[in-house]
């Protein structure tokens, strides 16, 4: 069975939390041992230090010969009760002389080890947690503590003992004690630990649910923003993926249905007109001027698909410009002169072509179908007996070239979209049948190729003007012949 991000992370923080208490167990144990051991030394010691100087007082009474048990044993007794301990006085050679006890054990033929005395005498102290030379069955902590007579020879030891039983039950103690309180914290633990887990996964389960309706084509779906850490970052940058993804999917639909349309159209002439002549349909007569639609149809089917390919390739990042320095003007003259029936069949006034050269660094072929594209336009949109003026300028980063033509203009509400693919006007629709709505997108896709910006300004029912800018190598200052009547100094938007 896979394991999800819940339970991946509320395990390990759980193992964490688990083994984090482990070990401060492990070390308040051994801390509390230490200190209990440490606590019962100190105080067999200083009971220890009370017992020798009652002995010592006594032996010193008795000229150092003596010790009066009937004097001595009762304060014994007394230490021993008050700590629940043993005390015992025995002489150098380890034999017991005196002996109480809180165990009320007679352990008065018990010896002990010399090791053990002659330790205590020479360091001043011992202490142990033993058995005493076999004199306990059981584990005691034991100090003791030399009787020295006033020319300092050593005349006997003081031991106190107490059972190592205690530092178990002790240890027992604190142990139950931490256990309570480590399974309180565990519990309430595992509960924010399920809950914080769960809110960090909840938004991700959400996008989970998300994709796959993304999968099955659905980008309505939006993941609620909660936080602004980096959970609901990733879920604001979520939904504006989706967002893209909607938009983009927009774009496809639309694409292809109107890819389909303009397709369909002059297929559906063509092959209407084929048939009508190869069925006899269509009079011989007149077939020259139907094979006439045909072929015109076929060459607005090859300019689609050829501006489609150049789409691509633009987009793909496929179409390489090379640069050359060219006249940028006498591309203009030479596409005017293409459309010269046109203009003649439309009475129009043409201004701007009595310019000097304007000398330009780009693509020459690309930047020649920007001119024709932009000029095409400007002759099929212009008014009978209006105007096309064509104006050059420059700055200090680049050159512009605009391109104006009378008639209705472009409304503002269209304006942001003349750019995009297969996008035409109202208007424009009766009058550019034979157009995709694909010539301004290939003119802004190479324009932005080179680097430079095209913008449109409008005013309805007077022009319609197009600039664009090509800039000039390394920013320097280029052209001189860019002066003239027709120089500006800055673009203003309508």
């Amino acid at each position: 069975m896979q394991k999800t991000l819940f339970s991946k992370y509320f395990a390990l923080c759980s193992s964490i939390i688990l083994l984090s208490i482990t070990i401060l167990g492990a070390v308040l144990l051994a801390f509390a041992s230490q200190y209990f051991k440490q606590d019962k030394y100190r105080l067999l010691e200083y009971n220890a230090q009370k017992a020798v100087q009652l002995t010592y007082t006594d032996f010193r009474n008795n000229n150092f010969y003596y010790v009066d048990p009937k004097e001595i044993l009762p304060s014994y007794s007394i230490l021993a009760d008050a700590i629940e301990a043993d005390f015992y006085l025995v002489n150098t050679q380890g034999e017991m002389l005196l002996f109480a006890g809180a165990s009320k054990s007679d352990y008065n033929e018990v010896n002990i080890s010399e090791s053990i005395i002659n330790s205590a005498i020479n360091q001043g102290e011992y202490q142990e947690l033993g058995k005493m030379s076999g004199m306990y069955t059981t584990g005691h902590y034991t100090v003791g503590i030399p009787i020295v007579t006033e020319l300092g020879q050593p005349a006997g030891v003081i031991f106190a003992s107490t059972p190592a039983t205690s530092l178990t039950e002790f240890l027992s103690e604190i142990f139950k004690m931490f256990i309570v309180s480590a399974l309180a914290v565990l519990i309430l633990s595992f509960v924010a630990i399920y809950f914080v887990t769960l809110g960090m996964v909840k938004p991700l389960r959400r996008m989970v649910k998300a994709t796959q309706s993304f999968s099955k084509g659905d980008f309505t779906i939006r993941v609620p923003v909660e936080s602004y850490d980096e959970i609901g970052q990733l879920a604001i940058a979520f939904n504006n993926m989706a967002s893209d993804l909607a938009s983009l999917e927009s774009v496809r639909r639309s694409f292809t249905a109107n890819v389909s349309h303009e397709l369909r159209t002059p297929m559906t002439t063509i092959g209407g007109f084929i048939d009508g002549i190869l069925d006899g349909t269509i009079p011989e007569e007149k077939r020259s001027f139907y094979l006439n639609i045909v072929s015109q149809e076929i060459k607005r089917l090859s300019r689609l698909v050829k501006s489609m390919l150049n789409i691509a390739r633009i987009e793909a990042g496929e179409m390489q410009i090379k640069p050359d320095l060219f006249d940028v003007h006498d591309t203009v003259l030479q596409t005017v002169f293409t459309f010269e029936t046109a203009i003649e069949g439309k009475h129009l006034e043409i201004r701007g072509l009595d310019h000097e050269k304007v000398m330009v660094e780009a693509d020459p072929d690309l930047i020649h179908q920007v001119v024709y594209n932009l000029i095409e336009n400007a002759v099929k949109f212009a008014n009978d007996g209006g105007y096309l003026e064509f104006t050059y300028w420059d700055d200090d980063t680049s050159n512009y070239v605009g391109i104006k033509n009378s008639g209705d203009g472009i409304s503002k509400d269209e304006i942001p979209h003349v750019f995009d693919r297969f996008y035409k006007t109202d208007k424009s629709r009766s009058q550019d049948k034979g157009g995709a709505g694909l010539g301004l997108h290939i003119v802004r896709s190479i324009i932005n190729l080179h680097g430079g910006e095209i913008i449109v300004r409008s005013v309805e029912n007077e022009y319609c003007e197009f600039v664009f800018t090509i800039p000039k190598p390394n920013g320097k200052a280029g052209s001189k012949a860019l002066g003239g009547k027709n120089k500006k100094k800055e673009i203003l938007l309508p």
